[in-house]
């Protein structure tokens, strides 16, 4: 009987390979080298923040892994995305870093840097990863650098993940509360060019929501009108960076009563408010993060101005909170005293006084904002929620009301109104500034922009 082939686990696409074919597919390839200059994005500024997470662990060994790939159905994974602190440390983003470790390695007084991974697969002596393996194989999901190139591109020195020791000790970020205590909070204050790329995502996002408006006229006409927007800022999101940040809401009627609502299946009422909460995500991974609650006619009718104007009072007064040295939680007092008082002046609350306009709002008025949507969230509470704010910090202010369609404390013509307005914006010396200015906020300046771009 003839020998089979050998035949390696691929899957649904499971086909054998006899030796001619083998033979075939080794030879006969020209060499693709990468650039030798190509660098990672941020190739300045990732020394540094390696040498200030050394200095928080003098002599520790410090593991930070960028992730595994996630099955999402049978042999489909989910899209990979590095964790933030990874990219935060070695300037690697891209879909290709699956099984990836960078280690600080203790070297005296410092650490060595030494990032783990797979690299390119060969096309010769017999190896058949390349075209075989469709989790890593570069025919199946596109070429890696070598060990060589990644060295050039990111200035670490780099090995094999094969050669990682995962049972010598060390704090791995994956586990170790101190360890991603500590690299959440050297990300808290961002440094120009981390500004610079929120900067782009807000731009980005900008534009995303200004497809939204364009898509309007056919998302009201079909029957799941939402998710029609949801994919006309999605389409930007992909065409601009590496995607949407997070799970886009776009919630119309009383689903913008729900904080975190992602079905996004219902039917647009041109009678209604839409909440639309997106963000596009950059190549490099930072995220912006913007809401605006939108008349779906155009226009807000009188009671949807009422609840829209309210909201807006507050995020004005979380802003003007906003400077070096103000406790973080002060913006959200300052919103949520106007919410309070407004609530107590529509006769829905006895009093302003108290925390019973929770029921209404619920949630905190803003975070952090970085790689990571809620960024930093790891950090120690004194020197994030109950710490204070410094130069360089990015943070959202989002105030909202929810007012649910079943709540019998609140007159008829209030109840199924969600609005939400959300803000990106940056500490400097002397206050705060607005990156997402670019989208009105005012209940004119809505009506305004909104019709330009259904006119035009």
């Amino acid at each position: 009987m003839a020998e089979r082939p050998a035949r390696l686990n691929t899957g649904s696409h499971d086909l054998p390979v006899g030796p001619e074919l083998a033979a075939f597919m080794s030879a006969g390839w020209a060499p693709t080298p990468l650039p030798r200059d190509a660098r990672v994005p941020g190739f300045e500024v990732t020394p540094g923040r390696r040498a200030r997470l050394s200095a928080r662990f003098p002599g520790e060994r410090l593991i930070v892994p960028a992730g595994e790939l996630k099955v999402r159905t049978n042999d489909c994974d989910h899209r990979f995305r590095p964790h933030s602190a990874y990219a935060w440390l070695t300037g690697l983003t891209g879909e290709d870093q699956p099984g990836h470790v960078l280690v600080l390695e203790p070297s005296g007084s410092r650490h060595e840097a030494v990032l783990h991974l797979r690299p390119r697969s060969p096309r010769a002596d017999g190896d058949d990863e390349f075209y075989r393996d469709r989790r890593y194989g570069e025919f199946w999901v596109g070429r890696r650098p070598d060990l060589a190139e990644t060295e050039r591109l990111t200035g670490i020195r780099c090995a094999h993940v094969d050669e990682l020791d995962a049972a010598a000790p060390g704090r791995n970020a994956a586990t170790d509360p101190e360890l991603a205590a500590a690299l959440s909070e050297l990300r808290l204050v961002k440094d120009a060019w981390e500004v610079a790329q929120l900067q782009l995502a807000v731009d980005h996002t900008t534009a995303g929501f200004e497809d939204v408006v364009r898509s309007l006229p056919g998302a009201l006409a079909h029957p799941r009108g939402e998710r029609l927007l949801e994919g006309a800022f999605g389409a930007r999101a992909r065409a601009e960076g590496n995607g949407t940040g997070y799970e886009t809401i776009a919630a119309s009627g009383a689903h913008a009563c729900v904080l975190h609502w992602i079905r996004n299946d219902g039917r647009l009422d041109a009678q209604d408010l839409l909440l639309l909460d997106a963000g596009v995500e950059t190549d490099t991974l930072y995220t912006a993060d913007i809401t605006r609650t939108l008349p779906l006619s155009g226009r807000f009718s009188p009671v949807q101005r009422q609840v829209y104007e309210l909201v807006l009072a507050a995020q004005d007064a979380g802003i003007a909170a906003l400077r070096p040295g103000a406790a973080f939680r002060d913006f959200h007092r300052a919103a949520m005293e106007v919410i309070a008082e407004g609530l107590a002046e529509w006769g829905v609350l006895k009093s302003p006084s108290g925390e019973l306009h929770r029921r209404y709002t619920l949630c905190g008025s803003g975070h952090m904002l970085g790689l990571d949507v809620h960024d930093c969230a790891k950090a120690r509470s004194e020197t994030y929620l109950d710490g204070v704010l410094e130069p360089g910090q990015v943070l959202t202010v989002e105030p909202g009301l929810y007012l649910q369609p079943d709540d019998e404390t609140l007159p008829p013509e209030l109840r199924g109104i969600g609005v939400r307005i959300e803000d990106d914006l940056v500490i400097t010396e002397t206050g705060a500034h607005l990156m997402s200015s670019a989208l009105p906020r005012s209940v004119a300046g809505v009506e305004e922009w909104m019709g330009a771009l259904l006119e035009g």
